[in-house]
């Protein structure tokens, strides 16, 4: 399982979600090894007075937030995260400067998903990579 929550100015983020929502995917799908039909994207376009950053931040600054269960390796999770910084530099064009990636990851026992706890769930994926 893979949830990803994006932040962005509404005035930036609005345009560009749906690119942003493919290649977050394409990344988290090669990293992963993530099953291409699971998608779970929210996108919180902030108003510019919602959303406060550092001066050396562009419009631009985009925070990922993204939760999964245990069980990924450091060098899949690193892996993610390069990924992240050079599909969306490339494609979306958002300098590595203002993207902020964190990842969160807890046990399958502390997700709820289809009326039961994640650690009871058959999955049709490995989350051990």
């Amino acid at each position: 399982m893979a949830q990803v929550k994006v932040y962005g100015l509404k005035e930036f983020m609005k345009p560009k979600q749906t690119l942003l929502s493919e290649v977050i995917h394409s990344c988290i799908i090669d990293a992963f090894q993530y099953p291409v039909k699971k998608k779970f994207h929210r996108f919180f376009n902030l108003e510019r007075e919602d959303f406060i950053y550092p001066e050396d931040r562009s419009d631009r600054y985009t925070i990922i937030e993204i939760s999964i269960f245990e069980g990924r390796s450091v060098e899949a999770k690193k892996m993610l995260i390069k990924l992240l910084f050079e599909r969306i530099y490339h494609e979306a064009q958002i300098d590595m400067n203002d993207l902020e990636i964190t990842i969160f990851e807890t046990p399958k026992h502390q997700w709820g998903i289809r009326g039961l706890p994640g650690d009871e769930l058959q999955l049709n994926y490995n989350v051990n990579v």
